[in-house]
């Protein structure tokens, strides 16, 4: 069988933000806090912000889109109780922001994104937090709804294995995600199912085998319900909303990635296997050796039990 471990950790690079994006992303984002504590000062002085990066950024599983988007989730947090509405407090957000970028922010129903036009974009929820409730997270419209996101990073923190073949893997699925598009799953859905999937298996000293142990135990848990629940606050399930036809494009799409992936296990040259991993993974994934390797048939049909090291789960 092909080994394409290789190819995985140059695609890993690839898909992977670069120093000069996290530099840039923190430079605004320590811009944008500052335009917040100013306007807050002068304007709102009975609110004062504190600030709590979060979301894959936080989690070390961010991507570079295809497009060569990435992103940044930098809430705000105000403890006290607000007088306002949640829309409200996102529009005093929306005041102190607009004009640090060339394109208008963009008030959506749970932040609001600043965009860094053909680069990357910064969104800012905005929470509000007393002593012995849930954080509050403002809701466009709707009020507030209990969200920790301190809560689901504590949860990932706990989970991840110490290697980080994990962040690699969530980072692979999300570049799946992205390539396929059409309201696939997003990033928050698949590091989810990535960590349930994650307490079944032994992970891999090979991310191809690794990647397509994932796949399969995330179609078992799907065809046992389809659902997706979030580890914190407010344990919402993020499919709930899925109507037949995203539920089933997903599902399509599920099915046809991990019978290439399996196939690509079992194909002994790696330019063959290489191709099979593009069709889902996009161009960014590199071409293999046009050479076939010794048939390792074993290693195909085991889930990865083979060549694992007992990592723990």
């Amino acid at each position: 069988m092909a080994n394409c471990h290789n190819l995985f950790g140059e695609f890993n690079t690839e898909i992977s933000l670069t120093s000069n994006k996290k530099t840039k992303m923190t430079t605004s984002k320590d811009g944008l806090r500052e335009r917040i504590r100013k306007h807050f000062k002068l304007h709102h002085p009975e609110y004062v912000p504190k600030f709590y990066i979060q979301g894959s950024y936080k989690m070390k599983t961010g991507i570079r889109t295809k497009d060569d988007i990435c992103d940044l989730d930098d809430g705000v947090y105000f403890f006290r109780t607000p007088d306002v509405t949640a829309t409200t407090l996102q529009n005093w957000i929306w005041d102190a922001v607009n004009g640090y970028t060339s394109t208008t922010p963009e008030h959506r129903k749970k932040c609001i994104r600043n965009i860094f036009s053909g680069d990357y974009e910064i969104d800012i929820p905005v929470y509000y937090k007393i002593y012995g409730k849930e954080y509050q997270l403002a809701v466009k419209n709707n009020c507030w709804e209990d969200s920790d996101p301190k809560e689901l990073i504590d949860w990932f923190n706990n989970k991840k294995d110490p290697h980080g073949k994990m962040i690699k893997a969530i980072k692979e699925l999300k570049a799946w995600c992205d390539h396929k598009r059409n309201k696939m799953p997003s990033g928050l859905a698949m590091t989810i199912l990535a960590m349930n999937a994650k307490a079944k298996i032994v992970l891999n000293d090979r991310d191809d085998i690794l990647l397509t142990d994932i796949l399969r135990e995330i179609k078992k848990a799907l065809a046992q319900k389809f659902e997706c629940i979030v580890h914190a606050a407010p344990k919402d399930d993020l499919f709930a909303d899925y109507d037949e036809t995203r539920k089933s494009n997903f599902l399509n799409n599920l099915d046809s990635f991990l019978s290439d992936a399996e196939a690509a296990l079992k194909e002994q040259n790696q330019l063959k296997a290489s191709r099979l991993w593009q069709k889902h993974l996009g161009t960014r994934f590199p071409d293999g050796e046009d050479k076939n390797e010794q048939s390792n048939s074993s290693v195909a049909t085991t889930s990865g039990a083979a060549l694992s090291r007992p990592w723990g789960k």
